[in-house]
């Protein structure tokens, strides 16, 4: 369903170099092991089929351990992290069919953690949706197999860092993953410590927002394929409306344009009403000229549900003059699917704006 990029392979001779000598830097400044996992980040694989991609590139669940069941994730963290440092922490949840090593590559906060002096732990959901016609299952995270696995992650993060350390946590999610954060940001044991929620193409709280003008026909492939792949028709029900949201958070919706969700135009925002915000404003264009890390394998799915990575440019528009610091802001990635990773400057330009909300929740702010 998924593959790695080919242009930014590791192979396993030079990975292992590359971990040993991060290691011995991490260890030449005094960076402690935690949770099992060491403060240098795991190397990203390239893995299209072919002969030379490593089987385990495809199935390994991170080195930190949650400690209560003992499933894996992956912790990213400063090498160079000084005792009582504050740190920013990022909960980021793949989609439906994805595992944690793939999201890394879609959401790479973890190539940031030194710059924002971050904490970035990408979990593995649990259950598996039986697939139709004997097809394969799809991944996807549910509240009984892994709600409790995502409050032990988080507790464990809180106790490896400390909590007053801890300055602002964010959700991020994408597609299922996304709606799935969702769910959970306003739940008895995350709504008092969340404090910005990052859907990438999971469900904006609200209308998808659109950069065409009212009226005009969605770009070639938009309505296509649709966002996720449909549960067997058995086991279809009607969906229920999601629960409302009564917590207080930042949110900032990301998708892209050729998505079928993003059809439904408006550049409107309930969330941005909550909190007084001004009209949303277009800010300038964030331009990439790199390639994310991972792309569809299933290039037949159309542009609605991704092609190949590559640059691109993103539109970035900001409901300004919120109150209590939040920020609400909706992001397109231009001529874009479901499925291409985010480029580096954008994944940084979210990373800015999630830094600049007030945060404090963990510490009662």
């Amino acid at each position: 369903m998924i593959r790695f990029n080919t242009g930014r392979a590791i192979s396993g001779v030079v990975a292992a170099a590359a971990l040993m000598s991060a290691g011995l830097a991490a260890e030449a400044q005094g960076a402690k092991e935690l949770a099992y996992s060491p403060c240098n980040a795991q190397p990203r694989y390239a893995c299209p089929e072919a002969k030379d991609c490593p089987a385990y590139a495809r199935t390994f669940l991170g080195e930190a351990q949650e400690f209560k069941s003992q499933r894996t994730f992956y912790l990213d963290y400063p090498c160079d992290l000084k005792p009582g440092e504050k740190v920013a922490f990022v909960l980021n949840l793949h989609g439906a069919g994805s595992i944690g090593s793939w999201q890394r590559g879609y959401f790479p906060a973890a190539d940031y953690t030194k710059k924002y002096r971050m904490v970035v732990a990408t979990p593995t959901a649990l259950s598996v949706r039986p697939g139709a016609n004997g097809a394969a299952g799809t991944r996807v995270w549910t509240a009984e197999a892994d709600d409790e696995y995502l409050h032990n992650i988080v507790d464990t993060v809180i106790d490896q860092f400390g909590k007053q350390n801890i300055k602002t946590f964010w959700l991020v999610g994408h597609s299922q993953g996304g709606l799935t954060s969702r769910r959970i940001v306003c739940s008895d044991y995350f709504k008092d410590k969340v404090d910005g929620f990052v859907s990438l193409s999971g469900g904006r709280v609200g209308t998808p927002p659109t950069p065409r003008p009212a009226g005009a026909a969605p770009p070639p492939g938009a309505a296509a394929v649709p966002v996720i792949p449909a549960a067997p028709a058995a086991a279809a029900a009607p969906a229920a409306a999601p629960a409302p949201l009564t917590c207080d958070f930042s949110f900032i919706f990301d998708i892209g344009e050729l998505e079928a969700s993003s059809a439904s135009a408006t550049d409107k925002s309930e969330w941005a009403e909550k909190y007084g915000c001004g009209p949303r404003v277009r800010k300038p264009d964030v331009v990439d000229t790199k390639a994310g890390y991972v792309t569809a394998s299933d290039q037949s799915r159309g542009p609605s549900w991704g092609t190949t990575a590559r640059p691109g440019t993103a539109q970035v528009y900001v409901f300004e003059g919120c109150k209590d610091g939040k920020v609400v802001a909706d992001v397109i990635r231009m001529n874009k699917g479901h499925t291409e990773g985010l480029e580096p400057l954008v994944t940084q330009k979210i990373l800015d704006m999630m830094m600049s909300a007030k945060g404090g929740k963990l510490n009662g702010g």
